[in-house]
């Protein structure tokens, strides 16, 4: 008799995924949930977290991805796919888009259940990038574009509303100038090297048939041929090269006098080189040509983390985001939304408070000789005149003069349920603080644009240089300074509920930011909390440079701060596994976990037991 499981979803993760190492063909594949990002690899995949509530959205999710993964592992040939890989970054996101998609088309014919499930996963994708608020062309990634393009050519079917409407804004672009290669695609689904090479055809119809590179296709004879034509081109190079070798090998005994004749005129033309080095370096001050200093690295924690243009990024104020009115009504909707979660909140609070205030309380030492006389004491002196007076002293207190940051992740994946729990919960421990006397900052971060922005059409003007670094405009918001009061920023906690506000994440750069701001403050106890839910991620950036730019960027910030050691750093990542950057983190799976995480890892860090803080900042939640 099989032992009944304590978790409800066990039997659907079990059924869920004996299903995909069926669709995949591969029974030896293993399947695991997380709250990782979903991926695959070799041995398997990784599918979203199912919660013991199995919500429809979680079920739909987990579903598609599976399907996903699995038709991927069915239907798609590495070894052809590296064959015919574009060399450019740009067309090989346009190639892998349109791969995955016809692996996805496949499936969908062959099994049609998989294609309402995949729907999930793309109109999940799309919510959290903030696909269906993109107005402009230039917001929206060409790759992905042409990804879902393929995809509803081939089957039939409309997309979810966010990805139809990224593949509306290019698909009038896409269909003018490649419209007659796609015309083709349902003779070459079936055969991945065929479309292969059609996908390599639609990126030159596109206009990136530079980054192609090699036609892999291309006969080696053909090449030898164009190596011999332009040997022909420039017989005198290969004839004077040849020559050369043919004098020293002929004559390997040539005269010590020819010889000593070619050393002495090299040892003059250096000497000459040196001389007018060595004038150059004598020249008076101010009258030798100065060179401009290199510019200062955009970051601290790693001199080599480029930025490509600074001159669109902003640090913002919240109140300069929205008029007073608008920030009102948002706030009025913020408080509507969370109303039952207040109490909850508010209780989480007071525990913090009252274990604050208990280290914060004034104590007292009696029967001292000298000090501030002990009023209480005084009735002993009038019955007894022989009785010394008592003194008493102020101990003092251990509670250092301390400041919190709250740095906040508005991204657009935080859109919905997170950034309003995450608004609220910043909201109330801000003014809990602020009864007990620790100063508190609210900031967050973002980016102008999605998709690269200003800095993205400046660099396409000037030609796409390889390696730009970061390729967005940066916006970083201050939504309480630590030195306003809490009433004065009350409204601007609103504004997170602003439609179009959320977009990409740049993790180092904020971080960086934040940290900055907290070791120019006067307090002895400095604090940051980071919440996120997910790692650093904009499109533009990592479609022109390596897949782990930004990741490394924070990763050597957080070494920076840890490693210096002037604040105390904490993170919660809400369903993402934040301790593997943060020595100090703790990962919840639900978003309605996030009050008692911010509470305890405060809490934690004012306990006056340093082991007991240390167990539990590292504590990871459920």
């Amino acid at each position: 008799m099989t032992k009944p499981t304590d978790n409800p979803a066990d039997p659907f993760k079990k059924a869920l995924a004996e299903a995909t190492r069926t669709m995949a063909d591969d029974p030896e594949m293993t399947v695991s949930y997380s709250v990782d990002p979903p991926g695959m690899n070799k041995e398997g995949i990784r599918l979203p977290q199912v919660s013991r509530r199995m919500t429809r959205d979680e079920v739909l999710l987990a579903r598609g991805t599976a399907d996903a993964f699995a038709l991927r592992r069915k239907f798609h040939d590495d070894g052809v796919s590296n064959r015919y890989s574009p060399t450019g970054q740009l067309a090989r996101d346009i190639y892998d888009a349109m791969e995955v998609a016809r692996c996805e088309a496949m499936g969908a014919r062959e099994m049609p259940g998989t294609a309402t499930n995949i729907d999930a996963k793309i109109g999940h994708e799309a919510d959290r990038k903030g696909y269906g608020q993109i107005t402009n062309q230039q917001d929206a990634s060409l790759s992905v574009a042409a990804g879902y393009l393929v995809r509803s050519l081939a089957t039939g079917r409309d997309l979810p509303a966010g990805a139809q409407n990224v593949m509306n804004l290019w698909r009038g672009f896409i269909e003018e100038q490649a419209g007659g290669t796609l015309e083709n695609l349902d003779h070459v689904l079936a055969d991945q090297a065929a479309f292969a090479r059609l996908a390599r055809k639609v990126i030159s119809d596109l206009g990136y048939g530079d980054q192609l590179g090699d036609d892999p296709d291309r006969p080696e004879d053909e090449d030898m041929g164009d190596e011999a034509e332009e040997d022909q081109d420039n017989p005198d190079s290969s004839g004077e090269e040849q020559q050369e070798g043919e004098d020293s090998e002929a004559s390997p005994e040539r005269s010590q006098d020819e010889q000593q004749d070619q050393s002495q005129a090299q040892v003059s033309m250096e000497d000459s080189a040196e001389a007018e080095m060595g004038d150059e370096a004598e020249l008076p001050e101010g009258e030798a040509p100065l060179e401009p200093p290199p510019p200062a690295p955009h970051s601290d924690a790693d001199p080599n983390y480029t930025v490509y243009t600074t001159d669109f990024d902003e640090e913002i104020k919240a109140e300069e985001l929205a008029e007073p009115a608008e920030l009102e009504r948002l706030r009025a909707y913020l408080d509507q939304q969370l109303d039952p979660l207040k109490g909850a909140v508010g209780r989480l609070a007071n525990k913090l408070q009252r274990r604050l205030q208990a280290q914060q309380n004034r104590s007292w030492l009696f029967d001292l000789e000298e000090g501030i006389l002990d009023a209480g004491r005084l009735a002993r002196v009038v019955a007894n005149p022989t009785t010394p007076l008592s003194f008493k002293w102020e101990k003092d207190t251990e509670f250092r003069d301390t400041v919190v940051t709250l740095l906040l992740d508005n991204s657009g994946s935080m859109r919905g349920r997170p950034i309003s729990i995450a608004a609220i919960c910043a909201d109330v421990l801000a003014r809990t603080l602020e009864r007990c006397s620790v100063k508190v900052e609210i900031l967050g971060f973002t980016t102008r644009a999605w998709k690269g922005g200003q800095a993205r059409e400046r660099w396409l003007a000037q030609g796409r240089p390889q390696a730009p670094g970061r390729l967005n405009d940066l916006r970083h918001i201050i939504y309480k300074s630590a030195d306003a009061p809490w009433r004065r920023a009350r409204a601007n906690l609103g504004l997170m509920m602003k439609e179009g506000l959320l977009k990409e994440n740049i993790d180092g750069e904020a971080l960086e930011w934040a940290h900055r701001r907290m070791l120019a403050r006067p307090e002895a106890r400095k604090i940051m909390m980071v919440i996120s839910d997910g790692a650093p991620v904009d499109d533009s950036t990592l479609s022109v440079n390596p897949a782990s730019f930004l990741e490394k960027h924070l990763r050597d910030v957080i070494a920076l701060v840890e490693r210096r050691k002037a604040v105390e750093l904490i993170a919660i990542g809400i369903g993402h596994d934040v301790t593997r950057y943060y020595q100090r983190a703790v990962t919840i799976t639900d978003v309605e976990q996030l009050a008692g995480a911010m509470t305890e890892q405060l809490a934690g860090l004012f306990d006056k037991d340093p082991r007991k803080r240390a167990r539990v900042g590292m504590r990871k939640a459920g």
